[in-house]
C-alpha cells in the first residue's frame, strides 16, 4: 500500500509540474497589428471589428478551435512602418503569437514582411493592397485575404476599358497609389491611358493636379475618364467642382468606405469596380455579418469590416484543418490552395503567392435619397477566373 501511495504521489507531482506547459498549449495566440490611430484609423477599426465578429462566427461563439482558446493581442502601428515592424517582432517573440494579421497600410506591410520570415511565423495581410506584398517582396510566410492592386485594377478595367476611351489617372504618391496605377495600366487593353497624376497622400487641395488632368484631356475627342485611386484623408472627388462636364470628362473609381462614398452621391451613373459593398453579395456568411453588425453597431458592415471577417474565416478554417496545430509548416501546408467561406463568397489562397483569389463587383452609382452615400448597384460579379491576376513573385 505504501509503495502504491508513493507512486500515486509521484504521478500527481508530475501532473503539477506539467500544468504550465499544458495551459500554454491550450491557447492559440493571434496578434493583430493595425492602424488603431493614424491616417488609416477608420480602415483599421473596421478591420478589427470584422476580425472579432468573424472569429465569433467561425467558432460558433466559442472562441475556441480544437479545444484551444483563441487569444487576440492588439497592437497599434499608427501607420508607421518602423513601428509596425517592431510591434510584429514583439508579438512573435515576447507575446508568443502563433500567427499575426495586419496591417492597414501597404508601407507598413512591406516593412513587416521580413519580420515574418525572420521569425518563421505566418502573417495574414489584411487589408494592405500593394502588389509587391505578394509580389517581389513576398516570402512563403505571407498570405493575403485582402485584394491586391492587380485585382482592383483588372476589375476596374473590366468596368471602364472600352475602345475609344481616353483615360488619365489620379493617385497617391505611395506604394498603394503607384502599384494601383501600374496594375491598371497593364490591364487597360482597349482604351488609351495618356496621363498619370501623383499627389502626396496628405493632399487636401487638388486644384493644381486637376488642372493638369483637364489640360491633358480637354481637347481629346470621344469618351474621357479620370480614374481615381485614393485612400485615407483628402477628397479627390472635389475635382468635379472644376466643371469637368464642360470638357466632357467623367470620373471613375473603385469602392471605398461609406463616409468616403458620400462624395459619390454627386456622381450618379459613375461606374467602377469594388471589393465589397454590404448590399451586393448574396450568401449566408455575408447575411450573418450584416446581421451581427446591425446588432452590435446599429450600422451596416463597411468595406474593411468584410476584410477582417474574411481573415478570421481563413484563420479558423486553417486551424480546423490542422486540428489546432500551430506549427508554421503545418499551417502553410494546410493553407496553400485552401478555400474558405467569406462575406464575398468563397476565396482560395493561390499556391504560388498565397494571394486570395476572389470576386470583385462592377457597379454603377445610384443616388438614393434614403442613403447618406452613393449606392453602388451591381452591374455584374467579376469572378476570380475572369481576372488574369499576374503572379509577380517569380515562382
Amino acid at each position: 500500500m505504501h509503495k502504491r501511495s508513493l507512486l500515486q504521489a509521484a504521478v500527481l507531482m508530475a501532473m503539477v509540474v506539467h500544468v504550465p506547459g499544458a495551459l500554454a498549449q491550450s491557447e492559440i495566440r493571434l496578434a493583430h497589428v493595425y492602424s488603431k490611430t493614424g491616417p488609416l484609423e477608420a480602415y483599421g477599426k473596421q478591420t478589427q471589428a470584422g476580425l472579432l465578429m468573424g472569429l465569433e462566427y467561425a467558432t460558433g461563439g466559442s472562441m475556441t478551435v480544437a479545444g484551444k482558446k483563441l487569444v487576440l493581442i492588439e497592437k497599434d502601428d499608427q501607420g508607421k512602418p518602423d513601428l509596425g515592424k517592431s510591434l510584429l517582432a514583439a508579438a512573435y517573440s515576447d507575446d508568443k503569437a502563433d500567427l499575426a494579421v495586419g496591417p492597414s497600410a501597404s508601407g507598413v506591410a512591406l516593412a513587416m514582411l521580413p519580420v515574418a520570415e525572420e521569425y518563421k511565423k505566418i502573417l495574414i495581410v489584411e487589408p494592405a493592397v500593394a502588389d509587391s506584398i505578394t509580389g517581389d517582396k513576398w516570402n512563403k510566410y505571407i498570405f493575403r485575404t485582402g485584394r491586391n492592386s492587380s485585382q482592383d485594377a483588372i476589375s476596374n478595367a473590366v468596368a471602364i476599358d472600352r475602345p475609344g476611351v481616353t483615360i488619365a489617372t489620379l493617385a497617391q504618391d505611395n506604394a498603394f497609389g503607384r502599384d494601383g496605377v501600374k496594375a491598371f495600366k497593364e490591364a487597360v487593353k482597349k482604351g488609351k491611358l495618356v496621363h498619370e497624376e501623383y499627389l502626396p497622400a496628405a493632399t487636401t487641395d487638388f486644384t493644381a493636379g486637376a488642372q493638369r488632368l483637364i489640360d491633358r484631356l480637354k481637347d481629346v475627342p470621344g469618351k474621357k475618364v479620370i480614374w481615381i485611386v485614393w485612400a485615407g484623408a483628402g477628397n479627390p472627388f472635389k475635382i468635379v467642382d472644376m466643371d469637368l462636364k464642360r470638357y466632357g470628362i467623367e470620373i471613375a473609381t473603385g469602392g471605398n468606405i461609406l463616409p468616403a462614398m458620400a462624395a459619390y452621391k454627386n456622381l450618379p451613373g459613375m461606374e467602377g469596380a469594388t471589393y465589397y459593398y454590404f448590399g451586393i453579395p448574396k450568401n449566408p456568411v455575408n447575411e450573418a455579418m450584416v446581421s451581427m453588425s446591425y446588432k452590435q453597431f446599429k450600422a451596416p458592415p463597411d468595406f474593411f469590416t468584410a476584410g477582417g471577417f474574411s481573415a478570421a474565416m481563413a484563420i479558423v478554417t486553417a486551424l480546423k484543418k490542422t486540428g489546432g496545430d500551430t506549427k508554421t509548416n503545418t499551417l502553410i501546408k494546410a493553407m496553400e490552395g485552401m478555400s474558405f467561406g467569406t462575406p464575398k463568397g468563397v476565396m482560395t489562397f493561390r499556391k504560388e503567392d498565397h494571394q486570395a483569389m476572389q470576386s470583385m463587383y462592377h457597379f454603377r452609382i445610384k443616388n438614393d435619397p434614403a442613403m447618406a452615400w452613393g449606392v453602388p448597384e451591381l452591374v455584374r460579379e467579376i469572378k476570380p477566373e475572369e481576372m488574369n491576376v499576374p503572379i509577380r513573385n517569380g515562382r
